[in-house]
């Protein structure tokens, strides 16, 4: 007995050294010195032939653009060195790039200008491989989505609201229309709702045959206009655009067809009515496009294929669904008159295969798990190349099928989130992996899985982690209002179980979005490392609603958006204060955009649970969103008045108890700065206390210098002084 106290006593002073001579993170290590960044390979582009690929190289004078081989690690050649790349005596920026067809010039966008969550413009230049000319692709405003016809003699651009093409051959500039005016018609590119709900970025295809370009054309002339501040001069800049929020009017959308042999435009008809086109594909031939149409409530999803000679359309794909339909993923085939479609319903989503008349051929992925994504169909085999959680809703894996729906295979060999880009043919795939507790890891893989060279293994973050005091992040899964709910826990290195900790909970907990993934993050983990070294205990779990477990786990909030999440949340906090190493008096909960909503109603609705709450760029009433977004969910207020007010945290501020601090940049353009001015009026109406932080000219994500330092900073010393 004496011995094994002893062994006891001499373990516990080995391991109080071991963790003595680590150090612990701090705020700076994360958002000032970025001492956890991990490394990814990115700008990459396969060539043709498969056996080389490009990727733009950091360098002190910019990016150089390198050729590499997928299968020889020794092989580097530079294209194109930055410090070399000039138009007169100016220098350029290598920001982005794409080639032609014949991999013999380059589309060059220099001084890059973000202008919404993923559209942005530049000045493009083009740029001749063997000769080195380089020649600007347009005079005046700067250009966005310049794309190369498929033949190669014409590059397709947008700008100031219009849409021009470049003939190569004789420098003209031919533009294709002319009605194009801010905050009233928009070709070619996408508005600001389409944009960030649908993605839609660039809105115009060139036909496989380059003879044809499809164009999206937008009138937003009725949609109502959101003003902006920004603080920049002695009188502040004011930012407008148009945004719509729920029930109200949106952009008019139509498809059109210009045809640059005849130099026409030509309005494809839709035969039904419709609210939205999702996207748009062309057949292979370049005689159809396939018009992805939506009704306003979003459940209803219909794809006409309409002929661009005769105008007539032909129904090729239909879904309905009580609640919503997601938007599926589309590739229509090169070599067969066939195309894929990701749907959800059979439960989950899947891959289908039809033919261009709309008859299904067969069901490609089957199985209670998602496919995430499609990384592409090999036609010469018939072999689909795909993302899915079929091993488990908070890991990723890369797998192959055949679009028979046969001999599919796994094609990684780690466990966590897996994500690929496969080359040109399909031979070679670049595989990024990570785990919670390993930075990532890229290597070049051939398409069985096997691993051909290393890319990047980030050993030096790998090293720096074993200087500091880090506990592994635990997964688990919690019973909680008939779900099991997946989860995961940061507890201090020195946990005690026989001791009590304050909870700090972290919550997304929106549609299309997991907290509780296997798979490393070089921010937000390592701040919960900081705080469970200041002895708190940190966990997330992910509620109904959020996605990679079905459709039914996901659209069971229809209609109530944030009731069941905040449930979940609420019964998640009481279930750890049950546990004997939980302080049930200290639990606190942190949230961004839709975590910031929830973290909001948490507070407010399970008053009695938290003590504290932290809002990052909240939503607080549904109205105030858009509508693409929250129609989705919750229909119109028009029609569901009472589901938007019941879960609208404004309407719920008398409850209030606990420490609030709300956060919010006064340059939002997502989630608007109405939303955090409105909970204000509400909270001093009430007479609540809080605390309240604004960035001013800051977007939904508060970054840029300091920002972000000062920003965690600010959260830190309100949790340590209020949880």
């Amino acid at each position: 007995m004496k011995k094994n106290s002893f062994l006891f006593l001499a373990i516990t002073i080995l391991v109080s050294q071991t963790f003595a001579q680590k150090k612990s993170v701090t705020i700076d290590n994360i958002w000032a010195t970025y001492s956890f960044y991990a490394k990814r390979i990115g700008g990459i582009r396969s060539l043709n032939d498969g056996i080389f690929y490009t990727s733009l190289e950091r360098t002190k004078s910019g990016s150089d653009l390198v050729k590499y081989s997928y299968k020889d690690e020794k092989y580097r050649d530079v294209i194109l060195k930055n410090e070399e790349l000039k138009f007169g005596d100016k220098p350029i920026s290598l920001d982005d790039y794409e080639f032609n067809n014949t991999e013999t010039k380059l589309l060059i966008a220099s001084d890059d200008e973000s202008i919404y969550r993923h559209s942005s413009k530049a000045d493009y230049f083009i740029y001749d491989i063997s000769t080195k000319q380089i020649n600007k692709l347009s005079e005046g405003e700067k250009q966005m989505y310049a794309t190369f016809s498929p033949n190669s003699t014409e590059v397709a651009f947008v700008k100031e609201n219009n849409l021009y093409y470049k003939e190569l051959n004789s420098n003209n500039e031919i533009q294709i229309t002319t009605d194009g005016k801010k905050g009233s018609i928009i070709n070619g590119a996408s508005d600001w709702v389409y944009e960030e709900e649908l993605v839609l970025v660039s809105a115009f295809d060139w036909s496989p045959d380059g003879t044809k370009i499809a164009y999206y054309k937008f009138d937003e002339s009725k949609v109502k206009e959101w003003h902006m501040e920004l603080y920049n001069d002695l009188y502040p800049e004011q930012v407008k655009f148009k945004y719509p929020k729920a029930g109200e009017e949106n952009s008019k959308v139509e498809i059109y067809v210009y045809d640059l042999q005849t130099k026409t435009n030509q309005k494809l008809n839709v035969p039904i009515s419709y609210e939205y086109i999702s996207r748009i594909n062309w057949s292979n031939d370049s005689k159809n496009v396939a018009i992805q149409t939506f009704n306003r409530l979003q459940n209803y999803l219909a794809v006409h294929l309409i002929n661009v000679d005769n105008n007539q359309a032909q129904l090729i794909y239909e879904e309905k669904d009580e609640r919503y339909v997601e938007i599926p993923t589309t590739i229509f085939l090169a070599t067969k008159n066939q195309f894929i479609i990701t749907s959800e319903k059979d439960g989950y989503n899947h891959v289908y295969l039809y033919d261009l008349s709309g008859k299904l051929i067969n069901q490609v992925t089957k199985g209670l798990w998602e496919v995430n994504e499609i990384y592409g169909v090999d036609e010469k085999t018939g072999t689909m190349y795909y993302q899915s959680t079929e091993e488990s809703p908070i890991t990723r894996n890369i797998y192959s099928i055949k679009l028979n729906g046969k001999d599919k295979k796994k094609l990684n060999t780690k466990n966590g989130v897996n994500n690929a880009e496969f080359s040109s043919t399909f031979n070679y795939f670049i595989n990024t992996w990570s785990n919670a507790k390993t930075p990532y890891l890229t290597t070049i893989n051939d398409n069985k899985g096997k691993e051909v060279r290393l890319l990047e293994d980030n050993q030096p973050i790998v090293k720096r982690m074993a200087e500091y005091s880090i506990t592994n992040k635990e997964f688990f899964k919690v019973k909680i209002n008939g779900q099991e709910l997946n989860a995961w826990s940061i507890k201090p290195v020195d946990f005690d179980s026989t001791k009590k900790y304050p909870l700090f909970m972290f919550v997304y907990g929106g549609d299309g979005n997991q907290t509780v993934m296997d798979e490393y993050d070089s921010f937000n983990d390592f701040w919960y490392q900081h705080l469970a070294s200041k002895g708190y205990i940190v966990i997330s779990v992910d509620n109904r609603g959020t996605e990679g477990r079905g459709a039914e786990f996901r659209k069971s909030i229809y209609k109530q958006l944030g009731k069941y999440e905040t449930e979940d949340q609420i019964e998640v906090a009481k279930y750890f204060s049950t546990l004997p190493y939980i302080d049930g008096s200290r639990i606190g909960i942190f949230g961004w955009s839709f975590g910031g909503y929830l973290s909001t109603s948490c507070l407010l609705k399970g008053a009695d649970v938290f003590k504290t709450a932290i809002a990052v760029a909240p939503v607080t009433n549904w109205r105030y969103y858009d509508n693409i977004y929250t129609e989705r969910y919750m229909q119109t207020p028009q029609e569901n008045a009472q589901g938007y007010d019941d879960n609208s945290p404004i309407n719920h501020v008398e409850k209030l108890k606990g420490n609030y601090l709300l956060i919010h940049g006064m340059a939002d353009d997502n989630v608007h700065y109405q939303n955090t001015a409105e909970m204000i009026n509400a909270l001093i109406k009430a007479n609540k206390q809080f605390t309240q932080f604004s960035y001013p000219n800051k977007n939904h994500g508060i970054s840029g210098g300091n920002t972000r330092l000062h920003l965690y900073n600010l959260m830190t010393n309100f949790i340590i002084n209020n949880l």
